[in-house]
């Protein structure tokens, strides 16, 4: 896969510490120990916790302790102490201290105009700083992250009121940080000991501070990544306040920093938690999922998390931090495109991609050659190296002083990498041909490198075939094209759907801008310099889940800002059930290929920045809902009742067997449906709540394929005064007998002011069939 957010200069470094970590993480020793819930059901504080960790203090160090949202720590033991601490009363699960990884500007003004083809926007055209659904009045968005950069102008305080007395939270001191740092808009800044690290919530990475600019920048005029992408950076939620936890350095996050994390920020008083990190695609495991369970307690608490999906697309089944109370962010393109011209012989123009700051110009042209052409003779790996321009590869008497034509089929090397032995060997320039590198803009600093579509790629080599040698080309410097079309696209990085073994649970939840973001830099990074005499950047562009993340989070602020006592649920339905599913062409969606985009690529779609706020109506997931969701995966009464803090008496899973077919019940804003088969019928059953007009009727229409009857038991929704909740059920019946398949498509609410629409996957492969 390639690389997303890593400066290209420190990347192999980066990933090579990331591995050291890794080993270290499973020799060191340390376990987290979850024991669930901090109360017990009565509201009385748990004394399990002290008393066991009292006896591992005499013996044990212990690394963390959390106690404010949920019961636990993390502590150096033995295998066999982990193993019989596991047995005793009150603990829900010990598992090692994972090490997770990051899931590495005019998005706003683009996600603004997608909402202009979409609604009547309910504001004036004022600026962006002013409109009321940019504010986020007064809400905390804490973020568990690399730390932050506080001299950076995103982080001005100017015209915020004082801090919110409600506010729990410090700033802790720390090498080349202390209290003076923290202001009006940045209110808390923590970190936690690393033995491999600077104790500080100094960012040493740059990739805290670009999530946290995103989401709650200032507006900064005039900002750029050395003149591109010139304009307004700002958050999504201007007004809003931040609080760094950084539980992130170099090489990764660790489980149990992630997880102290989440305790403090639920003790400190934030309204969301954002989180740009997760862990490997496969079978989720809530009982040692740090961010699973972090989460949870949050939501319990009444606070919205949002988490990336990850970097790990286009594979199915991809997609990470997928439990329900979690709002999962995947990733699309904005209507920006970073242009590098390509100029063949007869002036003929190839738009190719990247960001280059070379000195090439038109009027000089160059050799041009494919890598096949400059085969060493000695190349005993074949054309297929050479035509990838696998370093070693290559002739250096045949790529001197010449512009190289590379595709880029061969994942163990970089674009760059191939480019830095080029360049040793007198190349000019080079070419890429690869899809996904024209997407997905990389910095090649002031190398003349430009990537290009295979399409393009192809006519570029026909072009070379066809003058021998006699063909020449320059690649000019990058400029920006705004307006660019089809926008949104999914990235291809962006991780996928369905979940592996939960069929009846559609993640991702919701897609926002994730490729070449402009947001904030730590003005001391010399790596990401350009060119000799230049100064480092103070805003950087970066891809991935981690970027869309924060406009998701910046948004849930503003949400929370104009409707304070909605639940984390409702909050996230109604950015799910207003969601735009066109692009500014007026088409679907589409993916990194071309084809429609599914609920498994975008769950319900691209957000919208203003018709969240008056979504009509809501589905409000509880916690029973999540209670019931636990048993359905087979998690017994007992842990369920040692994990939750809010679980009726009496509670008890039914009949104590799984049974993940009824997930499909559960309230979410998205339906999925497995196992079934021809002329057989299912039944989803759902409840919404009218949060718009007292007196509104709302009528039902459905979009579905021809293969599948859908219908929808009320066609109709009548609410008063007195009747702010009404039930449905959706029963669907497939006409068709057929291999594995998924079938899409989505019911709408509708009526002359709201449409609440809720995307469903049918699939006739029982549970079994995604292990």
């Amino acid at each position: 896969m390639k690389s997303l957010y890593y400066p290209c200069f420190g990347f192999f470094y980066l990933v090579l510490v990331s591995f050291m970590r890794e080993s270290n993480a499973e020799s060191n020793g340390v376990y987290i120990v979850y024991m669930g819930a901090s109360r017990y059901p009565d509201g009385a504080p748990r004394n399990d916790h002290a008393q066991l960790l009292s006896s591992l203090m005499k013996r044990n160090p212990v690394v963390h302790t959390y106690r404010n949202g949920f019961s636990g720590f993390a502590a150096h033991l033995s295998e066999e102490e982990a193993e019989s601490i596991a047995q005793k009363p009150g603990v829900v699960s010990v598992f090692r201290d994972p090490i997770l990884q990051l899931h590495t500007t005019r998005s706003w003004d683009f996600l603004k105009y997608q909402t202009a083809l979409k609604i009547d926007a309910t504001t004036s055209a004022s600026s962006p700083s002013q409109s009321p659904y940019s504010s986020g009045d007064d809400t905390i968005i804490g973020i568990l992250d690399t730390g932050i950069w506080p001299e950076s102008e995103s982080f001005v305080d100017d015209d915020m009121g004082p801090i919110p007395s409600y506010w729990k939270g410090k700033c802790m001191e720390g090498l080349d940080f202390n209290s003076s740092n923290c202001n009006r808009k940045i209110i808390g800044a923590k970190y936690y000991t690393d033995p491999d690290a600077y104790d500080t919530p100094r960012d040493g990475s740059g990739h805290g501070t670009h999530v946290a600019s995103t989401a709650a920048g200032a507006p900064v005029p005039g900002a750029s990544y050395y003149g591109l992408a010139k304009g307004t950076a700002q958050g999504g939620s201007t007004a809003s306040r931040i609080a760094m936890y950084r539980v992130c350095v170099d090489g990764g996050c660790s489980g149990s920093a992630i997880m102290k994390g989440f305790d403090d920020a639920i003790a400190d008083g934030v309204h969301v938690l954002s989180l740009s990190l997760g862990g490997s695609p496969g079978r989720p495991n809530f009982q040692s999922d740090p961010v699973a369970i972090g989460a949870f307690h949050a939501v319990e608490r009444g606070i919205t998390v949002v988490c990336s999906a990850g970097n790990s697309g286009p594979s199915p089944a991809s997609a990470v931090n997928v439990a329900p109370w979690i709002m999962t962010v995947a990733a699309t393109t904005i209507d920006r495109d970073f242009q590098a011209d390509i100029i063949l012989g007869g002036n003929k123009v190839i738009k190719g991609g990247g960001i280059n700051f070379s000195n090439l110009t038109k009027s000089t042209m160059y050799p041009l050659i494919d890598g096949r052409s400059a085969k060493l003779s000695s190349n005993v790996n074949g054309d297929d190296d050479a035509g990838n321009c696998i370093p070693g590869s290559l002739d250096d008497s045949k790529v001197k002083g010449k512009i190289v034509v590379c595709e880029n089929n061969d994942d163990s090397y970089e674009p760059r990498d191939k480019f830095d032995d080029l360049q040793q060997q007198g190349a000019i320039g080079m070419i890429v041909i690869d899809n996904d590198e024209r997407q997905v803009a990389t910095k090649y600093e002031s190398f003349p490198v430009a990537a290009v579509s295979e399409d393009d790629g192809a006519q570029i080599l026909s072009y070379i075939n066809s003058t021998r040698s006699k063909a020449v080309a320059t690649i000019l410097p990058t400029v920006v094209v705004n307006d660019y079309k089809p926008a949104p696209s999914v990235a291809y990085f962006s991780a996928r759907g369905p979940i592996r073994g939960i069929q009846n649970l559609i993640k991702p939840d919701i897609t926002a801008p994730g490729v070449s973001i402009l947001a904030a830099w730590p003005s001391n990074d010399l790596r990401e310099v350009v060119a000799p005499g230049r100064d480092p950047p103070l805003f950087d562009i970066l891809s991935g889940t981690s970027m869309s993340c924060p406009h998701v989070s910046g948004l849930t602020a503003t949400v929370k800002s104009q409707h304070p006592k909605w639940s984390p649920s409702a909050i996230k339905s109604a950015i799910m059930t207003t969601a735009i599913t066109t692009n500014n062409v007026h088409s679907l969606i589409t993916t990194e290929t071309g084809k429609r985009a599914s609920p498994y690529d975008i769950g319900s779609g691209e957000i919208s920045i203003s018709s969240p706020l008056q979504p009509g109506l809501v589905y409000e997931t509880e916690t029973s809902d999540y209670v019931e969701f636990l048993c359905n995966l087979g998690y017994s009464t007992d842990k369920i009742k040692t994990i939750a803090s809010t679980v009726l008496e009496g509670f008890s899973c039914k009949n104590n067997v799984s049974n993940p077919e009824e997930i499909s019940n559960m309230n979410y804003p998205s339906i999925a449906v497995s196992n079934l088969k021809k002329n057989v019928s299912k039944t989803a059953n759902r409840t919404v709540t009218n949060v718009g007009e007292e007196d509104s009727t709302y009528t039902v229409s459905v979009e579905a394929p021809d293969e599948l009857s859908v219908e929808v038991v009320p066609n109709k929704l009548v609410f008063t005064k007195n009747v702010e909740k009404l039930s449905f059920r959706v029963i669907f019946t497939l006409g068709v007998d057929s291999d594995y398949q998924d079938f899409f498509g989505s019911i709408t609410w509708s009526n002359e002011k709201h449409r609440v629409r809720s995307p469903f996957v049918v699939s006739n492969a029982s549970q079994n069939e995604l292990m």
